[in-house]
């Protein structure tokens, strides 16, 4: 027992990341760092002008900050250590950190797979149900369902982590990743892994399959209720506030799906790393710019509080 304890409990982990290629990795390191300041100006945007101006105390902006603080999240929880170590010749991560980054991670892009399902469904009842949509989407409402989504978010990558950590790791503790995530720790186990293998895919398919599935008969039941409407400006406009979710939809679930549900014999770690590279890094900063750009409110808001910070700095 103590010696499947050791090698369960190592001191660190060496995240090998891009070390192979040692010129590209002096490149990721800028780009990574730009990509992680706009990350947090973007994000940290959106959630002072949703609290700040009262007219966007809605739902739609409500469940939007809650993603932007998720995006910060998300990308902290990886980003740092990833600069750190392709900044020099230290690949590590200690055993500790390595636990709390996957726990984080894994949590985090859970939680914000359902808060996506859920933003569709407020779409859905904006859109088809609109004389019950003030009714159902109640401020009590709302703070109930953010409690659900940030526990349900979170429970099952704590089995998730336990399990990963609880195999018998290989004894050179070398990670073909530049994070701590689930399939790379899983490959460098020393046992059979068919049922913790079993258990990532069924988490998959509760976390990842179902939420999609949902949001596309969300946006199904939108498309067709929206196609009904006799005013074309009408249906444009609908179709211009869904868009920017959808869009953030396909970002994200795109490339979790990739790396997380395909076959066995297709899973390549040089792929893999890419597809990570973007969901972690490019996804979380395009989604502010996404819900600015192409929402009049954000602008129109973003507008207002700097003209007013600006009057009151001429008085």
């Amino acid at each position: 027992i103590m010696e499947r304890n050791n090698k369960s409990s190592p001191m660190g982990f060496i995240l090998l990341g891009f070390s192979d290629q040692p010129q590209m990795e002096r490149v990721l390191l800028f780009i990574i760092a730009i990509f992680y300041v706009l990350t947090l100006m973007g994000n940290t945007t959106i959630i002072l002008v949703s609290f700040l101006d009262p007219k966007l105390h809605s739902p739609m902006y409500f469940f939007l900050s809650n993603l932007s603080f998720l995006d910060i999240c998300f990308t902290t929880s990886i980003i740092p250590q990833m600069l750190w170590n392709l900044s020099g010749t230290d690949k590590t991560i200690t055993y500790i950190g390595c636990i709390i980054q996957l726990y984080i991670f894994l949590g985090v892009g859970s939680t914000e797979c359902i808060l996506l399902t859920v933003m569709a469904y407020d779409r859905y009842i904006a859109i088809c149900r609109p004389l019950h949509y003030n009714v159902i989407m109640h401020p009590r409402c709302l703070k109930q369902l953010a409690a659900v989504i940030w526990v349900s978010g979170f429970v099952g990558p704590l089995i998730q982590s336990i399990l990963t950590f609880q195999l018998p790791l290989c004894s050179h503790h070398r990670v073909e990743h530049f994070m701590c995530e689930a399939p790379a720790l899983i490959k460098i186990a020393a046992v059979d892994t068919t049922f913790i293998e079993t258990e990532l895919s069924i988490a998959s398919i509760l976390y990842v399959v179902i939420p999609l599935v949902l949001i596309l008969v969300s946006y199904g039941c939108i498309a067709r209720t929206t196609l009904r409407m006799n005013s074309a400006e009408g249906r444009w406009k609908l179709f211009g506030t869904c868009g920017s979710h959808l869009m953030v939809v396909a970002l994200y679930f795109g490339p979790i799906i990739a790396v997380y549900i395909q076959p066995k014999n297709e899973y390549t770690q040089k792929r893999t790393k890419f597809l990570a590279l973007f969901y972690t890094v490019v996804t979380p900063t395009l989604n502010p710019m996404i819900y600015t750009l192409r929402n009049k409110d954000v602008k129109g808001s973003l507008r207002r509080l700097l003209g007013s910070n600006k009057g009151s700095e001429h008085t």
